[in-house]
């Protein structure tokens, strides 16, 4: 085997090379030559000159040939984790420049990431004004705020005018938000609202034939969507979840309480099995922290439990969660 096919790192040793320091073990030295078709085994210093023949060579003992080879490996991450940080140094200033100033970027056909809420939303009132048919929308948390509100309403307002048809899905949580209530009244038109304990991530949908959801957690990025296969995988999650959910406006219907426990507590009890925080529990409900923990200590209350621990083996004895209860 020729020495330009044992090209490789010089941390690395190869399967041959193992195989001739090895026997290099077992004989105790080896030719010289032999050592020249695998030079892997003389740059990492496995096999060394014989002082008695310079012809042959000898193998360093495995204790010593072992740490010297991974410290050459811990070497060789240093210095990778070093030009690592360095780059992503040097492109810092770029990320920041196109994710600001830059142009919106299309990542693949029919799919477009928009930057900052202004573009945002001209993207989403650009489609409401091609739309006639449909807009659906998922708004998970316990809140909007009034300024959201505000920005929503005439776009929504326009496609209720034109004899589109709006379904929206909120959280259980909202379903006493004044803000929320008051923005519907306003609304007139063909308007549906249902809830549920959880929901994904936003969603607007438009005609079947355009969605938008978000990219990052501050909403300050978006991806459109126009990729048919995508946006109609999306309406189908949207219909699963709709006949789900629990109808909220126009006309609104509530669970029955079921030996005392209500539906948002029976929420929070299949969380609590599952061996949930009271946050992560507060905000997969879109409530806050303290609303949670008032909840929890009414059902800790109802069933009569005295720990955590014990409320979680209460819940599964008592037959609320099951799907018949």
């Amino acid at each position: 085997m020729t020495t330009e096919a044992h090209q490789h790192r010089a941390e690395v040793v190869c399967q041959a090379g193992l195989q001739l320091y090895a026997r290099a073990l077992r004989e105790g030295t080896v030719p010289q030559r032999d050592a020249d078709a695998v030079p892997c085994t003389l740059r990492t210093g496995m096999l060394q000159p014989d002082v008695e023949d310079v012809r042959r060579l000898r193998p360093l003992v495995p204790t010593l040939a072992l740490p010297r080879l991974l410290h050459r490996m811990e070497e060789d991450i240093a210095r990778r984790r070093r030009a690592e940080s360095q780059l992503t140094e040097a492109f810092e200033p770029l990320l920041a420049l196109g994710a600001t100033d830059g142009p919106d970027l299309p990542t693949a056909d029919g799919i477009i990431v928009l930057h900052g809420i202004d573009r945002i939303n001209d993207a989403i009132g650009h489609a409401t004004r091609e739309a006639s048919r449909e807009i659906l929308t998922i708004q998970p948390g316990g809140r909007r705020s009034p300024a959201a509100l505000a920005v929503a309403l005439p776009r929504e307002q326009h496609l209720l005018s034109h004899g589109a048809r709006m379904r929206t899905l909120y959280q259980h949580t909202t379903r006493h938000d004044p803000a929320v209530l008051a923005h519907f009244e306003q609304l007139r038109g063909d308007i549906e609202v249902r809830t549920l304990d959880e929901l994904p991530q936003r969603l607007l949908m438009l005609d079947r034939a355009v969605a938008f959801i978000p990219a990052n957690a501050e909403r300050t990025l978006a991806v459109e969507v126009r990729h048919r296969p995508l946006v109609t995988y999306l309406g189908t999650v949207f219909d699963r979840l709709w006949h789900l959910a629990t109808p909220m406006h126009p006309e609104a219907v509530h669970h029955p309480t079921l030996n005392g426990i209500t539906p948002r507590q029976r929420a929070i009890a299949a969380l609590l099995i599952e061996g949930h925080t009271d946050n992560v529990i507060a905000e997969r409900l879109g409530m806050n922290v303290r609303t949670a923990r008032v909840h929890i200590a009414k059902l800790a209350a109802t069933l009569g439990s005295e720990s955590r621990a014990q409320l979680g083996y209460l819940i599964g004895q008592s037959g609320i969660l099951d799907p018949e209860g």
